[in-house]
């Protein structure tokens, strides 16, 4: 989803990015089990590494860590 998003919307705004982030990609992640109660180091991991990727995308969160 984090592709679709990033090929279809090339210049985003933090706000849009929010609104298709909640509706597409963190409706997967709430759909499973394990976000809400993960146990493992991997799936933890695998979690965060989607959010790292999904605020790679906002420009301006970028310009932030500089």
């Amino acid at each position: 989803m984090l592709d679709i998003i990033k090929r279809q919307f090339a210049p985003i705004s933090r706000n849009c990015f929010v609104i298709l982030y909640k509706s597409l990609v963190r409706s997967h992640l709430e759909y499973a089990n394990r976000v809400w109660y993960p146990t493992k180091r991997t799936d933890i991991d695998k979690l965060e590494r989607i959010q790292k990727r999904a605020t790679k995308l906002i420009p301006e969160l970028l310009s932030n860590y500089h």
